[in-house]
């Protein structure tokens, strides 16, 4: 899939079911209520979106001192957004990170940093959200009840992350395994023929590097960064608050009452679900998905309206400025070539990042 395509079917993903979803919830009263609707609580939502995008951005400069790196508040904030652009153009918001790195590395940061630091301001986000929807699950479970295609949703994205997470760990404190077992996995692939031959040690090669690097990293981050790396830890926190409070602000807007730790628990949920839709952006999925959702805590008339402007304040006005940063930034050619380009593997990341680390070693004990 190309940029281009990826952008054009979340657009039209997004809008098309936006239609929808409008079309059969939307009633005279909403219209009502919408022409009603408190500007400052409109006003107090953005200002939560303002105030996650800057713990985001804090959150960037923070993982990047922990990596013995120094970026400045702009450059954080335009990786934020760079991020949400990347996420909304590729299945799975997988595209965020090779932006963030390609602008990293235009600003003298080591590739191998900033793979690690990509990966795990992501990771940091995931985990927090991992922890929260066992516990909302269990306080409030009519947020899945009746709800089939949810649960089916819910139960793959929980089996993935379980095993996700033991991959991470073992990443870090068995390296050996995980690389053996990426070289019994590609030639498992090479014998049903869905890798060629000729790849499989270019393949087995990147799949070495990739934990070296990842290894050397967290290494890193749990010692001399680990003051930063904390502080990164807290800022997640807050910038995942701040996204959250954007709903009960919408819904409190319209004169609807609502429950602010029901709110939170769905949205935390559903985000995390979002993660792992395979159209670009979660687009269509979110829009749908969220009327379905939202509509346990407002009625099926705002159900509707509800999630598109909570996808509107959350997720589209940060893809906006994602497209504004990714052409002036990087420029839409460049912006492409990173999209599309596959990395060298012969690249050998974790070698610069020894490097770099021993030559950091050596400036401070000069």
């Amino acid at each position: 899939m190309t940029l281009r395509r990826g952008l054009v079917l979340f657009l039209l993903l997004s809008f098309g079911v936006s239609a929808a979803v409008l079309f059969y919830s939307v009633d005279g009263e909403t219209w009502r209520a919408i022409l009603r609707a408190d500007k400052r609580l409109l006003m107090l939502a953005l200002s939560f979106v303002l105030l996650a995008w800057v713990c985001d951005s804090s959150r960037f400069c923070a993982l990047a001192r922990s990596a013995g790196e120094r970026i400045d508040f702009g450059l954080g904030m335009a990786l934020t957004w760079l991020h949400y652009f990347g996420c909304a153009v590729t299945p799975m918001q997988s595209g965020g990170g090779p932006f963030q790195v390609y602008a990293l590395y235009k600003r003298d940061v080591p590739i191998g940093k900033g793979i690690a630091i990509t990966l795990t301001r992501t990771l940091l986000t995931i985990l927090i959200l991992g922890f929260m929807v066992p516990v909302a699950v269990i306080i409030e479970p009519e947020l899945l009840s009746g709800h089939l295609f949810l649960k089916g949703v819910f139960s793959y994205v929980v089996a993935f992350i379980i095993i996700s997470w033991v991959l991470v760990v073992l990443s870090i404190t068995r390296p050996e395994v995980i690389k053996r077992w990426g070289r019994v996995f590609t030639l498992w692939l090479k014998k049903f023929g869905i890798v060629k031959p000729e790849k499989v040690l270019k393949i087995a090669k990147r799949i070495n590097l990739e934990v070296d690097n990842y290894h050397l990293n967290f290494k890193m981050f749990f010692s001399c960064g680990l003051k930063h790396f904390l502080f990164a830890i807290l800022l997640s926190f807050f910038h995942l608050l701040c996204l959250f409070s954007v709903l009960p602000c919408l819904i409190a807007s319209v004169g609807l009452p609502f429950h602010y730790v029901q709110a939170i628990l769905a949205q935390a949920v559903f985000m995390f679900l979002l993660y792992f839709v395979p159209t670009p952006g979660a687009s269509g999925v979110a829009e749908g998905g969220g009327a379905a959702l939202f509509g346990l805590l407002v009625p099926w008339n705002m159900a509707g309206v509800m999630a598109i402007a909570w996808r509107f304040f959350t997720e589209y006005l940060a893809i906006a400025m994602g497209v504004i940063v990714a052409v002036k930034m990087l420029g839409w050619g460049v912006t492409e070539e990173i999209y599309d380009k596959e990395p060298d593997p012969d690249e050998n990341i974790a070698a610069h990042l020894c490097r770099d680390l021993e030559d950091d070693s050596d400036d401070g004990e000069a």
